[in-house]
C-alpha cells in the first residue's frame, strides 16, 4: 500500500513513480521498559533502538530497518541498503552522512552498484564521492563555514524523522518483536500520505 501511495504522490509532485536518487540515515530512539531487544548508543546517549531508513528526495520512505541502538550506522546500512535496491533497482545516487564513510560507502558502492555522495559539514574538508565503476578517493575542499548550516539532500531525511515521530507510537518503542517496530514506521509514513493525497493544501 504504501508503496501505491508513495508512487501517486511522486507523480503529483512532477517526479516519475520510481525514484533514481536516496538518501540514507538512522536516529536512535528511547525504549520502554517491556520492551523487547535494545542497546546503548554512547554517541547519542540513548539505550533503546536504531531506526535505518532510505528515503527518496521528497523524504518518503523507502526501506526501513530496526535494530538496537547499540549498532553502528555504517554496520546497520548494508540491510536497509539491501532492501531498498530490491525494491527500487532504479536508484543510481545515495547521499549519506560522514558516519557512513570510508569503508562502508566503499562496500554500499561495490554490493549495489550506486554512486555514494558523503554529505558533511562545509567546515570538515574531507567531502567526495564513491562512484562505479572507478572507484575515486575521497578528496579535499576548503571551506571556512562554522556553526549550524543546512546540508543540501540531507536535510530531507531528518525531516522524515521528525514527520516519523509525530506518530505518538513511535517517540518510544514499546513493541518486544523488531518486526512490529518497523510496521509502525510503514504505518505511520502510509497515514502521511494518504492525509497529503486526500486533503491537498
Amino acid at each position: 500500500m504504501n508503496d501505491r501511495l508513495r508512487a501517486q504522490w511522486r507523480e503529483r509532485e512532477g517526479r516519475e513513480k520510481m525514484p533514481s536518487a536516496a538518501v540514507l540515515d538512522a536516529q536512535s530512539t528511547r525504549h520502554s521498559p517491556q520492551g523487547g531487544a535494545s542497546g546503548y548508543d554512547a554517541g547519542k546517549k540513548v539505550k533503546g533502538r536504531k531506526r535505518h531508513v532510505l528515503v527518496d528526495t521528497l523524504g518518503l520512505v523507502l526501506a526501513v530497518s530496526v535494530t538496537a541502538a547499540s549498532v553502528q550506522d555504517r554496520d546497520g546500512a548494508h540491510p536497509v541498503m539491501a532492501n531498498g535496491i530490491e525494491k527500487y533497482s532504479g536508484i543510481s545516487t545515495v547521499f549519506v552522512d560522514s558516519g557512513y564513510a570510508g569503508r562502508c560507502a566503499q562496500t554500499i558502492n561495490q554490493q549495489h552498484g550506486v554512486e555514494v555522495e558523503v554529505v558533511r559539514h562545509p567546515g570538515n574538508t574531507n567531502v567526495g564521492w564513491w562512484k562505479t565503476p572507478n572507484q575515486q578517493d575521497l578528496f579535499t575542499k576548503q571551506s571556512d563555514a562554522k556553526g549550524f548550516t543546512i546540508l543540501p539532500k540531507r536535510w530531507v531525511v531528518e525531516r522524515t524523522h521528525a514527520w516519523i515521530e509525530k506518530a505518538r507510537r513511535l517517540v518510544m518503542h514499546h513493541d518486544r518483536s523488531i518486526q512490529v517496530s518497523e510496521a509502525w514506521v510503514w504505518l505511520a509514513a502510509s497515514r502521511q500520505l494518504l492525509n497529503r493525497l486526500t486533503h491537498p493544501s
